[in-house]
């Protein structure tokens, strides 16, 4: 198992390569590598855990098990989505090399259990992603992708440093030496974790870069990428037990961030990416079921990117006025109800096994976030429908894959159906519609970006490096 699981780390980047040697095959090697993945990552949920040292003195470790699993397969299925949805374009070998390589960046980050191979992931992936943002070549595209690389290189630089601290404080790179770790260390890494994966202020790049980047890369991004910065903040939370209530107290921070800009938010992709710094938060709020949270997030964050790309409008206002396909509105309600939490679908089952993982001091607030998803996405469910509009072979595809997703994960959590998990979230989703009918439908209200804006960009890094060190890590008993 072990050789299997070198073997798989390595595969997508050699697939990459193979792709620029036949580029005739693009789209069948990405496709058949996401397969594998799928196939590799559903495999983990019936073995036993995998730890694998790279180098025994270093604490450079890969740890697969069920956690990792999700992740996984939340990439697999969304990197071939994308990959269907894109079948019918005109996108290049370079596009689906580049695809390949993100996802398999993204993978290996998924697998990492010390600070220095999550670094090289989390680098190659930053990388991938510019490239697929500049891909249109526009002034704008590159001007986007360029801030996001500078964004991403910064913070990686913050946890680089930090992580070097880590080594020199317990002479390993392995998460668990985070124990040993002076306060000014983790600081350091988690901020470049936070920026790196959209968490609270640190993320406010991530609406920009999401909602201005090609429909295909947005659902990669949103469903998948920004998951590589959770993802060791979710591990680090498990693995050491003292930095559990910092990744809590942020994840509830960023939850009620991102569905209160969500809530007042006209376009419709900008919604969304709000809506993943929104959702990012219910994964930290409870890490020891963040991975099916995710897997669910995933699924459902990439279709709605994908249908919006479908749209003839990003304007709610002006989508109110124009009816849309019928068919796509059904599967963009089916998609907003799953977020929502509605039963029969797998939001429903992640928003209650998140609920039961909750401390008494996140309820509160972690329920107004639920109520603020309802609102956000009955901006959706209550669009107009019966348009006339095509939509290619692609598209259908990708929203089989998907959304046939959300149905078959609900089964995975089927002890969520009784009867008082199921009025509870019914209950939120109803008061949220009429709050949206009576109030919000009519709300305008725009609310500043002066935070968004490059230049502010570094400056709330640091605010939030002093937060962290001043109220946060300087206080626990590491």
């Amino acid at each position: 198992m072990n050789t299997i699981t070198i073997a798989w780390i390595a595969l997508p980047f050699f697939i990459g390569f193979v792709i620029y040697l036949f580029p005739k095959l693009d789209r069948y090697l990405a496709l058949a590598m996401a397969f594998v993945s799928a196939g590799y990552a559903l495999q983990l949920f019936v073995t036993p855990p995998i730890n694998l040292k790279l180098l025994d003195n270093f604490g450079v470790t890969l740890t697969v098990d069920q956690l990792s699993g999700y992740f996984i397969l939340t990439n697999a299925l969304v990197t071939a989505a994308v990959v269907l949805y894109c079948w019918d374009t005109n996108k290049t070998a370079f596009f689906y090399a580049q695809t390949i390589i993100l996802h398999g960046s993204v993978n290996a980050a998924f697998v990492g259990s010390d600070l220095i191979s999550l670094y090289v992931a989390l680098e190659v992936s930053g990388i991938a992603a510019f490239l697929l943002i500049a891909y249109p070549r526009t002034d704008r595209s590159i001007w986007v992708a360029l801030r996001y690389l500078f964004v991403s290189n910064v913070a990686m630089l913050f946890y680089l440093i930090g992580a070097v601290l880590v080594y020199q404080a317990d002479h390993s790179f392995s998460f668990a030496g985070l124990r040993e770790a002076p306060p000014e260390a983790l600081a350091l890494i988690f901020l470049g974790l936070l920026t790196k994966g959209g968490i609270f202020v640190s993320g406010l790049w991530l609406p920009l870069t999401h909602s201005e980047s090609e429909t295909p890369v947005s659902a990669m991004l949103s469903g998948v990428v920004v998951k590589a910065g959770v993802y060791p903040l979710v591990r680090c939370a498990l693995m050491v037990p003292e930095v559990d209530p910092i990744v809590r107290i942020f994840g509830v921070g960023t939850a009620l961030l991102g569905v209160f800009y969500a809530v007042l938010e006209k376009d419709t992709k900008r919604m969304l990416a709000f809506h993943t710094v929104s959702q990012l938060g219910f994964i930290l709020a409870a890490p020891a079921v963040g991975g099916f949270y995710a897997l669910t997030h995933g699924l459902v964050k990439s279709a709605l990117f994908l249908i919006t790309g479908s749209l003839p409008r990003r304007n709610f206002k002006e989508l109110q006025n124009k009816p849309i396909n019928t068919a796509v509105w059904i599967a963009l309600a089916i998609a907003s109800f799953s977020i929502s939490g509605f039963p029969l679908l797998s939001g429903f089952g992640a928003k209650v096994l998140t609920t039961k993982n909750l401390l008494p001091w996140q309820a509160i607030a972690m329920n107004i976030a639920a109520l603020g998803t309802a609102i956000s996405f009955a901006k959706f469910i209550f669009l107009p429908f019966g348009g006339k509009g095509k939509t290619k072979l692609g598209f259908w595809a990708a929203m089989s894959l998907l959304i046939g997703g959300l149905f078959l994960a609900n089964i995975a959590y089927y002890e969520a159906y009784t009867v008082e998990n199921i009025i509870k979230p019914l209950a939120t989703i109803g008061i949220g519609w009429l709050a949206y009918l009576l109030i919000f439908k009519r709300l305008v209200i725009k609310l500043p970006r002066v935070l968004e804006q490059f230049e502010h960009l570094i400056g709330v890094m640091s605010l939030i490096l002093m937060l962290l060190f001043w109220k946060g890590f300087a206080w626990l008993p590491i």
